[in-house]
């Protein structure tokens, strides 16, 4: 993974994306699926991240009698001002698509028989057939519904971990039933689970690899029971927008976040630090793992 220490400051603008936070119970608590990207990859090789991609042109282009909610009610729920509720519904649904492209989880249908159509959408879209064609192809639903907002990530103009920049849309969810999580071998060389403090254990470890919006988020997840609490948080409260900031501290690079005292946003968008460190060629907090897990 590639830590661009001293890019130059980004005009593009952002490439709208969405990401998903795949949960589920176990025995010893909540648990969160990560993906490891390909090392050649050209976004983040070789690191942790949860699945998700960029908004593709498909994603906009919905047969509104296959939808379990319309396009206003995900604009809605996004809550963003000047977003299109073609835009919104598209991001839900990139939602779904890169969720089911990177680990083989068909999300919003039925659990008697998912795997077997899991496989149908599968062979549909290595075909070439679009995602929501595919599903409408074998009159299954495009359930937006089993995907909740859960906060937007901006990527600073002067990106520290790659050359692209990134609107990205947090959602949660809760893993399906009946499915067996397959990740893509194109994308992505393992698919694992667990808890969000194990995963923050790793990455100060040096076991994992994480880029801050993957780290802070399970700092926020860390202090859930299960997923009953992630989704009724998702539910009751409007998905936060985190643009981070950056400066040089001491000859630090800094990376602060909304409830900092140097950020622009007074008001925090989680519990646990508002800024990491670029130290050691990662970023750390002050006060080290305790600070991640909020002890």
């Amino acid at each position: 993974m590639t830590i661009a220490m001293n890019a130059e400051e980004v005009l593009a603008p952002p490439v709208d994306a969405a990401t998903v936070m795949v949960l589920r119970d176990s025995p010893s608590g909540l648990e969160v699926l990560l993906v490891r990207r390909h090392g050649d990859s050209g976004v983040l090789g070789g690191a942790h991240v949860f699945p998700g991609g960029k908004l593709d042109a498909d994603d906009l282009l919905q047969d509104p009698s296959m939808l379990e909610r319309s396009a206003q009610a995900c604009q809605t729920a996004l809550g963003e001002d000047g977003l299109a509720a073609s835009a919104a519904l598209g991001l839900h649904v990139a939602a779904l698509r890169e969720t089911f492209e990177e680990c083989g989880l068909l999300l919003g249908v039925p659990p008697g028989a998912a795997q077997a159509q899991a496989q149908a959408v599968r062979e549909r879209t290595a075909a070439g057939e679009p995602f929501g064609t595919a599903l409408q192809a074998l009159g299954l639903p495009v359930d937006t519904t089993c995907v909740r907002p859960w906060s937007r990530w901006i990527t600073p103009r002067k990106p520290a971990m790659m050359n692209k920049r990134f609107d990205t849309r947090f959602f949660v969810t809760a893993a399906p039933g009946g499915q067996v999580v397959e990740h893509c071998e194109r994308e992505a060389t393992e698919a694992v689970w667990d808890s969000p403090r194990h995963w923050l254990e790793r990455y100060w470890a040096r076991e994992v690899e994480m880029a801050p919006p993957q780290i802070m988020s399970l700092c926020h997840l860390a202090g859930m029971r299960d997923v009953a609490e992630v989704l009724n948080t998702a539910r009751g409260e409007r998905p936060p927008l985190i643009q981070p900031e950056s400066f040089v501290q001491d000859g630090e690079r800094v990376l602060c976040y909304p409830g900092d005292p140097a950020h622009s946003v007074t008001q925090r968008a989680w519990p646990g630090p508002t800024r990491v460190f670029m130290r050691n060629h990662r970023f750390e907090p002050d006060g080290g793992l305790a600070a991640f897990l909020g002890m």
